[in-house]
């Protein structure tokens, strides 16, 4: 994908850049400063120090035979607010001037660190994201994959200078509309954004008036109604406010209700936000979207099996709570196994929290569930006293065997990690009919999970129905190991391009993109044509 030079960055400037001949050291005086230059400047970073020892403090940039690297370098930088990455990390425009005002071979050797430090942090970002999500929300417990920057070094030094920038660019295709998707709502808002906001709690089929034409106005704009001058809320507003809703998660009746309005009303200025952090999470992941994956996006509150960049099966799921210490986590696995007519283990935290406080009053609370001691023995209740322990030393585990009520419900899908959470039935069917659907303790309850363990099986037995029914109806707790392990990706994302590539957006439930907004910002990222 080739990026033409910003303009931020005249081309005045950036030919003089690349045009710029620092000639090699004439005396050893000359080259001893350079080379003093470059260690002092470079010593406080280990690895750039050592990558210029090892090869005698041979230039990357700043010498006569560099002009080509330079060039490219500083021509792929110049795209970092395309990319919706920090500019002041890699500054093309800084690091021009730094080359023009050079004079001396000191001021040499320090260009040079700065540039090799420009590249660096450039393909860090670029492959694998500008922040360290954790350390953003301990809920992103998400690996990210860093190139060695060795590795960075030798590349750009040894190979076609073009060709290795044009390597570290993003190519996953939602990635490019993203990027696409970013540069569309810049165009919006720098030329007025959507219009004025709807002023009415909600609207519906038949209503006209003010609050109607700002309606009118500011789906024309989004895209979603064919230019007209109609006043009333007709079919075609109630096919727009459909089609917004249904790109929005919204409950797709095509009556602008009280959370399509504030939807609706929410500016390209923060869709855009939402667009950039979804780049970034894009940069994380590493890993074959075109083979077979269960996908579940936690704000869209669905899970999806994917193959070749096609759904296959899909269901509604309910996800962790808006509380700390019950959201779901962010992360990727592979499931191995289901577990039929499961029973419940139920997790320390719960416990602790929830059940040792009711049984300390009322050692015979929660009566659905068994006291299990440390050799995986069912004791009598009688045998304990409850008030004799605390969250530190309660010894025993809580269990729940296979029934209809199981918190479970009747089949569980395990890929195992150490955050305890894996998909599951449930026997609180309700919650599905829900718009925004955060009940659980941070396990992903699915809402027709009897078709999920049909897809599953289907690919390694001919009798996939019978075979699960058969297993369901002893009632016994039956464990049946995948053939194909399959790939679950827990994601979080507010801004997604659908199958055709058109944005779709989902509520911040967890906060979290608001959080990673505000890291980036911090980190030097800025929304093109907003005066901040």
């Amino acid at each position: 994908m080739q990026f033409p030079v910003p303009h931020k960055l005249s081309r005045l400037s950036l030919l003089v850049a690349l045009s710029l001949v620092v000639m090699a050291p004439s005396a050893e005086a000359d080259a001893t400063a350079f080379t003093q230059s470059l260690a002092a400047t470079a010593a406080s970073d280990e690895v750039i120090a050592e990558w210029y020892r090892t090869t005698n403090y041979e230039t990357l940039w700043t010498g006569p035979k560099d002009a080509a690297r330079r060039a490219a370098l500083l021509a792929a930088i110049s795209t970092a607010r395309d990319h919706g990455l920090p500019v002041p990390r890699y500054d093309a425009q800084a690091l021009t001037a730094a080359l023009q005002a050079a004079e001396t071979e000191g001021d040499r050797g320090r260009v040079e660190v700065e540039m090799t430090r420009a590249y660096l942090a450039w393909a860090r970002d670029l492959t694998s994201g500008a922040l360290v999500p954790q350390e953003i929300d301990a809920g992103i417990v998400r690996e990210i994959n860093r190139i060695e920057p060795q590795v960075l070094l030798t590349r750009i030094a040894d190979g076609e200078p073009q060709a290795v920038l044009d390597w570290l660019l993003p190519t996953s295709p939602q990635y490019l509309q993203l990027m696409k998707a970013k540069l569309g709502l810049e165009a919006q808002i720098a030329t007025g954004g959507w219009g004025a906001t709807v002023q009415a709690v909600s609207l519906a089929p038949g209503d006209s008036g003010s609050a109607v034409i700002a309606l009118r106005d500011r789906l024309m704009r989004m895209g979603y109604l064919a230019p007209t001058a109609v006043a009333s809320y007709d079919r075609a507003m109630q096919a727009a406010v459909t089609a917004f809703q249904l790109n929005h998660g919204l409950t797709a009746d095509g009556t602008a209700g009280e959370g399509t309005v504030a939807e609706i009303n929410i500016g390209p200025e923060e869709r855009l936000k939402s667009v950039i952090v979804a780049m970034e999470r894009e940069r994380w992941m590493h890993f074959d979207r075109s083979v077979k994956h269960v996908w579940v996006n936690l704000p869209d509150f669905r899970a999806k099996i994917m193959e070749d960049g096609k759904t296959v099966f899909e269901t509604r799921v309910v996800i962790g709570k808006n509380v700390p210490d019950q959201r779901s986590p962010e992360f990727s696995d592979e499931m191995e196994h289901m577990v039929i007519n499961p029973s419940w283990g139920v997790p320390r935290s719960i416990i602790v929290k929830e059940y040792l406080p009711l049984l300390q009053q009322n050692p015979n609370a929660v009566g659905h569930l068994q006291v299990v001691d440390g050799r995986g023995r069912v004791v009598s209740r009688g045998s304990v006293n409850f008030a004799a322990y605390n969250a530190r030393n309660f010894p025993y585990a809580l269990r729940q065997p296979p029934s209809d009520g199981n918190a479970l419900g009747k089949v569980k899908f395990m890929f195992p990690n150490q955050y305890n959470i894996y998909l599951h039935d449930t026997p609180s069917k309700s919650l599905f009919d829900k718009e925004v659907r955060a009940y659980s303790h941070g396990c992903i309850r699915v809402a027709d999970p009897f078709a999920l363990a049909h897809e599953l099986l289907s690919w390694q037995t001919d009798n996939a129905e019978e075979e699960f029914d058969a297993a369901l109806e002893t009632g016994r707790e039956t464990m049946v190991k995948l053939k194909q392990h399959l790939p679950v990706h827990l994601v979080y994302f507010t801004a997604y391009p659908d199958a055709k590539g058109r944005m779709t957006y989902r509520r911040d439930v967890y906060g979290r993109d608001a959080a990673l907004w505000g890291a980036l910002s911090d980190a030097g990222v800025e929304l093109a044509g907003v005066q901040g």
